[in-house]
């Protein structure tokens, strides 16, 4: 298992690449690369660009986070995964719910290509719930009859068990997957929004503080950021929070 657990604030920040174009994308690099630990590359921004995302972000010497999610049967997403390693990026995701075999198959095979081609080994992350899910939609559309809590903790033993470095999850479920997969295992945190940001379309949002104060080792932010009238201040006002945070913490102890 791989453990590449965050330093400082900034590290800890993913920015979330969610625009149309790499003219736009390179544009956030070029100004946000000396505040942030990783750049997102998601579907709107692959479906528009491809690789040529990962390799400018490589190229301005930053690092990459791929959130494409793969779901689908075992060789496929392992291969798929395979050529993420082969071109370098530092993180990806798998959907949980693609099952122990997917998961495992693709552990397996990445690490394999990491050697073969004397690239670093990847952190795998395994996505729990959607931030845009709420409890509703989990019990009546997902037909699920299980809290939100239980259900995410269920799926990161699973990514657990399958050799996963860590999950995607919210926040306010940190605690139930610590006590299931321990400190060492990496949460990433997705629909940061700071408080003097909008929700937008996400429902199980959570602030800098609330991240930090719950144990999230990283912290995916786009809109509050990107759409800033000034996106340097915005970034630093999140560094910010994020060390304000941790001094609390520390003073608790």
């Amino acid at each position: 298992m791989v453990i590449k657990k965050p330093q400082s604030a900034s590290e800890r920040i993913i920015l979330a690449l969610d625009v149309d174009t790499l003219e736009e994308a390179r544009e956030l690099v070029v100004q946000l690369k000396d505040y942030v630990g990783y750049f997102k590359v998601g579907l709107q921004l692959y479906t528009a660009c491809g690789y040529d995302a990962v390799r400018m972000i490589h190229e301005m010497g930053s690092k990459v986070f791929f959130d494409a999610k793969f779901h689908d049967i075992p060789n496929t997403v392992a291969r798929a995964s395979a050529n993420l390693v082969k071109n370098d990026v530092d993180f990806f995701d798998l959907h949980i719910k693609g099952g122990s075999k997917m998961l495992s198959t693709t552990c397996r095979l990445c690490r394999e290509v990491a050697k073969k081609y004397n690239k670093p080994q990847p952190t795998i992350l395994g996505v729990t719930l959607l931030s845009s899910f709420g409890q509703k939609t989990l019990n009546q559309e997902l037909n699920v009859n299980m809290n939100i809590d239980e259900y995410v903790s269920r799926l990161a033993k699973v990514a657990l068990e399958a050799k996963l470095d860590g999950v995607v999850a919210s926040a306010s479920e940190v605690g139930a997957i610590r006590r299931v997969c321990g400190d060492d295992f990496i949460i990433v945190c997705p629909a940061i929004r700071p408080t003097w940001s909008v929700v937008d379309d996400q429902v199980r949002v959570v602030t800098p503080t609330d991240a930090i104060e719950a144990g999230v080792d990283y912290m995916v932010v786009g809109r509050p950021v990107i759409f800033a009238k000034d996106r340097i201040e915005a970034i630093t006002l999140i560094i910010d929070e994020i060390e304000e945070a941790k001094e609390i913490i520390k003073e608790r102890l």
